[in-house]
């Protein structure tokens, strides 16, 4: 899961704790909409570190001379 997915996440979740007032015989959608949110979070936090870690990477390339003397 990524940056996206996390956004996703909230906003899906925003969506079924604030604006529907529609009712589900079974399923509390405010809480299913708090825990698409709290899901949300974890995944931005989870992304934004691995992102972080993934540019502190350096790349070093290492060349050899040879110096053959070919008399």
């Amino acid at each position: 899961m990524g940056i996206g997915a996390g956004i996703a996440l909230l906003v899906i979740g925003a969506i079924l704790s604030f604006a529907i007032r529609g009712s589900v015989p079974g399923v509390d959608l405010v809480m299913v909409g708090y825990i698409c949110m709290a899901a949300g979070v974890i995944a931005l936090v989870v992304g934004l570190v691995m992102n972080t870690q993934a540019t502190r990477t350096k790349h070093t390339n290492v060349v050899e001379h040879r110096d053959d003397d070919v008399a």
